[in-house]
């Protein structure tokens, strides 16, 4: 999977955030994992909101020698050789996380379905990738990230952009602002006071509206971009190579990781199986859910 489409899922189907008060307010936008970002810090000097912007710059650079799918990252580098030394806290943060929602969404959520979303999307015959999946196969601790089959490849497109969100939040909090909204792909609202949040399904219906109050928000629509030769695919897949149940996913929760990961997953899953993965998570809720 890659990080534009996911980006793409945010624009067209996710929270469309606003201040629900009045106030200063000092904005930014770039990039990163191919994807644009906007903060929007309310109320303090305009002075604070620089420095915040600028050391927020300097961040998601490092996540792009991360997470980027672009030659040189460490993904990049872990797909390439199956095997990544010393691998950043960052990577070892976001692997843990993975392995977590793994276990609670019953193997859902499964970052080695990359093999398989790749011949998908070629349209290649799938027996070969499938028998590539299998979150059991991968090693990581601080010495060393590593895939015990040749030819596994992992993608973090489905919690690699939850974790640009908390990261931002953690600069936030070191420059003492104290209301910020983030959208890094996944939306992320801090502060006392309430962020109004849109959730939108694809053709621009309100589904849902919600006071977003020092949580995160993560949307997935699985046919929001399609794949495959004749473009009619969903870009979200099992491990199994299972077709999604729902359309479209809104979960929110404290951290904009948890919560990128349980919508991804989700999509895949039952209402009943998606309630007890949430049970191991309690910060976690259903905010919008759109049957396929």
């Amino acid at each position: 999977m890659t990080m534009p489409r996911r980006r793409f899922l945010a624009l067209s189907a996710c929270a469309l955030a606003t201040p629900a008060r009045a106030g200063a307010r000092h904005a930014w936008q770039g990039t990163a994992l191919g994807a644009d970002v906007a903060l929007t810090v309310r109320g303090g000097s305009a002075e604070a909101a620089r420095a915040f912007f600028a050391e927020a710059a300097r961040s998601l650079r490092g996540v792009e020698r991360q997470f980027s799918l672009f030659s040189g990252s460490e993904l990049r580098r872990l797909n390439a050789l199956g095997r990544l030394a010393h691998p950043s806290a960052e990577m070892l943060a976001v692997l843990r996380l993975a392995a977590a929602v793994h276990e609670a969404t019953g193997g859902a959520f499964d970052p080695t379905v990359q093999p398989l979303w790749q011949a998908r999307r070629l349209g290649q015959d799938e027996t070969a990738a499938a028998a590539l999946v299998g979150w059991g196969d991968v090693r990581f601790g601080p010495s060393e990230v590593r895939l015990t089959r040749p030819g596994m490849a992992l993608t973090l497109n489905g919690i690699a952009q939850g974790f640009a969100a908390d990261l931002l939040a953690e600069v936030a909090a070191r420059h003492r602002l104290a209301e910020v909204l983030i959208d890094a792909g996944e939306i992320r609202a801090l502060g006392p006071a309430p962020w109004d949040a849109v959730i939108e399904a694809p053709g621009g219906r309100v589904l849902h509206r919600l006071a977003l109050r020092g949580r995160a928000l993560a949307t997935s629509a699985a046919y929001g971009t399609r794949i495959g030769p004749a473009g009619d695919r969903a870009h979200i897949i099992g491990p199994a190579g299972q077709a999604p149940r729902w359309a479209l996913v809104s979960i929110s929760a404290d951290r904009a990781m948890l919560a990128d990961a349980l919508s991804t997953a989700a999509v895949l899953m039952e209402r009943p199986a998606i309630d007890r993965a949430l049970a191991a998570f309690p910060e976690a809720r259903v905010e919008a859910l759109v049957p396929a």
